[in-house]
């Protein structure tokens, strides 16, 4: 039988076979995600601190992701064919970023947020504070 953690520190990958297994989850997990392989399929949860503003946008190419804010506040910036969007995000909410949307968060209250993110294909990109919102 298995032991129970945390999944700040330990993610799951739930596999396209519905399947799950443990991945060491944090810093070092996102330090090494550009060489990672074995998350195209499926889709990963997890949850991380949010202390500061993100700053990096992302987008996931692969399928919708799900966050919920567990505690604390955030605003949700998304980059829309017709415009920047901004959603609020008040603790035990959540909301759903619709597939291929660059979006990023930033901080209003800090605390706790949860994810269920599909891996595949998933694109950074860092903030640019002098750029307006790109349409690509």
């Amino acid at each position: 039988m298995g032991r129970a953690f945390t999944l700040d520190g330990t993610y799951i990958h739930l596999k396209a076979d519905d399947s799950a297994r443990t991945l060491e989850g944090g810093e070092r997990f996102w330090a090494g995600i550009g060489e990672r392989c074995d998350l195209g399929e499926g889709r990963l949860m997890g949850a991380s601190d949010q202390g500061r503003d993100w700053d990096h946008w992302e987008r996931h190419p692969a399928g919708d992701e799900i966050l919920t804010l567990l505690s604390g506040e955030m605003e949700l910036l998304l980059d829309e064919s017709e415009g920047e969007q901004r959603v609020r995000l008040n603790a035990g909410e959540t909301f759903i970023v619709p597939r291929g949307v660059w979006h990023r968060g930033l901080v209003k209250e800090p605390g706790r947020l949860m994810f269920l993110t599909p891996g595949a294909g998933t694109e950074h990109r860092p903030v640019d504070p002098h750029a307006a919102p790109r349409r690509d």
